[in-house]
């Protein structure tokens, strides 16, 4: 699989509503999947927000979200991240290491609940990112 970049929204228990709405306008494969089936809920008002919304269109497009859980911060403005995904560990990796140099790791590569390898960063100018290896 290529590596590939792309936008992840973070919204405040609206993901759903969210990403049906941009599914309708851009077509293409919607999947999402809740803070309980991921068995991530932190308490019971987290099971039905989205942990994982991914779509993929046929153009190629790939637009990514998840709500945010009561238990951590929202800030309008701030809720847009970039995504690096694949499955070429070395790359991703070096990626990882590189970009966050100078930043501030909030979760390091670590093994995720879905079974890839998973950390967040933000990078020295404020950015913030994640890399997912499957």
């Amino acid at each position: 699989m290529q590596t590939k970049l792309n936008p992840y929204i973070n919204f405040k228990d609206n993901t759903r509503a969210a990403m049906e709405f941009y599914h309708s306008v851009l077509g293409g494969k919607l999947t999402m999947n809740t803070f309980k089936e991921f068995q991530a809920s932190q308490s019971p008002d987290d099971d039905h927000l989205i942990m994982h919304a991914q779509l993929e269109t046929e153009n190629g497009l790939t637009l990514m979200a998840s709500d945010t859980p009561h238990w951590m911060e929202f800030n309008p403005g701030t809720n847009i991240s970039l995504s690096l995904s694949g499955d070429n560990k070395l790359e991703l990796t070096g990626f990882f290491e590189k970009l966050s140099k100078g930043g501030v790791v909030s979760m390091p590569l670590t093994t995720a609940q879905w079974g890839d390898t998973f950390g967040m960063f933000t990078d020295k100018f404020g950015v913030g990112w994640m890399v997912n290896i499957s």
